[in-house]
């Protein structure tokens, strides 16, 4: 209950939301300016162990100060307009502390400690009642030519609730877009996120500036100007071409792009940094358990000006164990997906994704805290791979717990520190899933184009197709080793067996456009499928002829690049110009294209077939003949066979003195 304060006075509240150790915080509210201690208004926590000299001294303990992971409300009564500062002090250096200061029943601020411990300043005066303030921008960095769609996240700071707001957005500096949204209901001290009505049609590749705004409030114009807008750059650029096709038809070849001279050491996985400019490739290196793995960063990859870049976090034996899988965000952060039951090494199950910035100055570099790392979660013991989905929120496959995970981090809590009370946690029930052995990953793709997440089951042998934003919260599941803001159980999901036989030990995954690539540790192939359909339809087989291979990615070029644990190698595989259905003697007197096409095929014969009967005869998958036709060469022959459902089809061609065998793929 509020307290009946005079003029010139409002109510203090101040909820604090401890960690694993609430015995090790400390805090304070001063005057603005006094040091810790001096002027002291209200304290709380440990005040025996810790109080204001305790930071970092790593002597308190427990049954002292607060309980652990709770949340403590402290009613600091009426206090003066003016300003102030919140003091925190953490005993072990890790910060862990989180504050919510309410006013007159708003929540008006919000803290989280860090490292040894933080000053957060912070005014009581009433709210204006219209101020509203556009707090992020959610559009992608990433985009194409077309029409996007500005979002962003609005704050109400007023002290009236917001049902119309007025958002402006405008690109370089240029003429403001304007539309009003109504028919909300956002609260004092709320947020909501919004997309503007009119999208910006963006009709050239470059970098632009994008300012958003809000403007009146319920039809009043905002008493705050000064925090109504944020700006953000766009990257217009070119989407990766599509070449798979190209692979079905002409020769392969294999680049080593970078090797053990590079620091490559057990890769396990590739990913590409979403900014081009200068063409970064990532490698996770799998590492060991009692280090931990690492990354190298390859620079202009694949060109003259190439440079590379190992790296390891300073508590990579903890966030990045054996890792498994390495996935860019579109927001230029990156996850890797532990291959291990307990990140601790203690026999436990403490294991899950870590998220991490790509900011060289960030990442693996001293923080001050625990590591470098930006976040972590511990639901997935065996983590056997990950993709990127959207923000900060990626797709797990858990071994231990035979399922898909999605894990959205939200706000990370900075480098080092440990915060992981606003994170979601989703498990999908509606199949299962394991692994082969902890030494081969089981990848993730999704896929934005069609909304599908793709995950190599490989225990089974099997490819799932999965749309992650349908089914329904049928149930939570515990999570003891951490509070979560959610931890859901989703059921009833759009899903389908899309490859259920062929693959031995399936490993990675890539989706472009119509087509899938597998690759296969086992036979050192890179399948090449046709997804237009259920079951996929089995388009090529790739012979990589190693026996190492792990993650594959189609690249900004849209070649395919893979790593290959065995050589310690990162190889792209380019194309010739040398059409493969051509081979030696008899081959090379005949050709058949397009290859693949929709069913309407020339078969072409030089002068050294002049005058010999070519028997033709097309087989489909069972051996059946299912088309048969004679001609004589030299000719050009066209012959139809569109009527036969899309797939791979045995093309017999038969002389006098010899038969060859052809494939056919017809694509619908």
């Amino acid at each position: 209950m509020l307290a009946q304060c005079p003029a010139g006075q409002m109510d203090l509240t101040v909820e604090i939301e401890t960690d694993n150790y609430g015995f090790e915080g400390y805090w304070q509210l001063v005057p603005e300016g006094n040091s810790c201690g001096v002027g002291t208004l209200w304290a709380g926590g440990n005040i025996l162990e810790v109080g204001c000299s305790g930071a970092g001294e790593k002597d308190a303990t427990s049954g002292n100060g607060y309980a652990n992971d709770v949340t403590v409300v402290e009613s600091v009564g009426c206090i003066d307009y003016g300003f102030y500062d919140l003091i925190y002090v953490d005993d072990w250096g890790d910060g862990g502390f989180s504050f919510h200061v309410e006013l007159d029943g708003y929540d008006m601020y919000h803290f989280v400690g860090a490292d040894m411990g933080n000053t957060f300043a912070f005014e009581v005066t009433p709210p204006l009642n219209y101020d509203a303030s556009v707090t992020s921008i959610s559009t992608k960095v990433y985009n194409y030519v077309g029409d996007i769609t500005i979002e962003g996240s609005a704050f109400n700071f007023g002290a009236d609730t917001i049902n119309s707001l007025e958002v402006i957005y405008s690109v370089d500096g240029g003429a403001d877009v304007v539309s009003t949204l109504t028919g909300l209901n956002m609260a004092p001290f709320s947020s909501a996120a919004f997309a503007h009505p009119i999208p910006w049609n963006a009709v050239a590749n470059g970098i632009y500036s994008i300012k958003l705004s809000t403007g009146k409030v319920n039809d009043n114009d905002d008493l705050n100007v000064l925090n109504d807008f944020t700006i953000k750059d766009l990257h217009i650029g070119d989407p990766i071409p599509n070449v798979i096709s190209e692979y079905l038809t002409f020769v392969e070849g294999f680049e080593v792009i970078g090797d053990a001279s590079d620091d490559i050491d057990l890769p396990t996985d590739l990913d590409f940094h979403p900014v081009l400019s200068d063409y970064q490739v990532w490698i996770v290196n799998k590492g060991t358990e009692a280090l931990g793995g690492s990354t190298v960063t390859f620079y202009n990859a694949g060109t003259p000006a190439q440079t590379s870049e190992w790296k390891q976090d300073g508590n990579a034996w903890h966030f990045m164990s054996l890792p498994t899988g390495i996935a860019f965000s579109e927001n230029t952060n990156f996850a890797t997906s532990p291959g291990i039951k307990d990140a601790n090494h203690a026999g436990g199950t403490f294991t899950g994704p870590t998220l991490w910035s790509s900011d060289m100055d960030i990442y693996a570099e001293p923080s001050g805290g625990n590591g470098s790392h930006l976040d972590m979660l511990h639901q997935s013991p065996f983590s056997m791979g990950i993709a990127a989905w959207r923000d900060n929120a990626f797709f797990v496959f858990c071994d231990f717990h035979g399922f898909v995970h999605m894990y959205d981090f939200q706000a990370d809590h900075g480098p080092g520190n440990h915060d992981h009370s606003d994170g979601r946690v989703w498990e999908y029930y509606d199949f299962d899933i394991g692994m082969i052995s902890k030494d081969l990953p089981s990848h993730l793709v999704f896929d934005k184009a069609s909304n599908y997440l793709y995950t190599v089951d490989a225990a089974k042998g099997r490819i799932i197709r999965m749309n992650p934003e349908s089914g329904e919260v049928t149930g939570t599941f515990p999570h003891p080793n951490e509070p979560l803001a959610e931890a859901n159980i989703i059921e009833n999901t759009d899903w389908v067996e899309i490859v259920s036989s062929g693959l031995i030990e399936p490993v990675g995954i890539d989706v472009i456009d119509n087509f899938m690539l597998v690759s296969d540790h086992a036979t050192g192939e890179i399948i090449i499928y046709d997804i237009t359909s259920v079951p996929a339809v089995e388009l090529n087989r790739i012979q990589t002829e190693r026996t190492g291979l792990m993650g594959i990615k189609i690249g900004p070029d849209g070649l395919i690049w893979f790593v290959d644990q065995d050589l310690d190698e990162l190889v792209r595989i380019t194309l010739t110009d040398v059409v493969a259905i051509n081979e030696t003697s008899l081959e090379n007197s005949i050709n058949v294209y397009p290859n693949p096409s929709n069913g309407v095929f020339v078969l072409s014969c030089d002068n050294s077939l002049q005058h010999s009967v070519l028997e033709i005869s097309i087989l489909n998958q069972l051996g059946q003949i299912v088309y048969a036709n004679k001609i004589d060469g030299p000719a050009l022959e066209q012959f139809d066979i569109s009527m036969l459902a899309a797939g791979t089809y045995t093309l017999n061609l038969t002389t006098v003195d010899n038969t060859i065998s052809k494939q056919l793929i017809i694509l619908k």
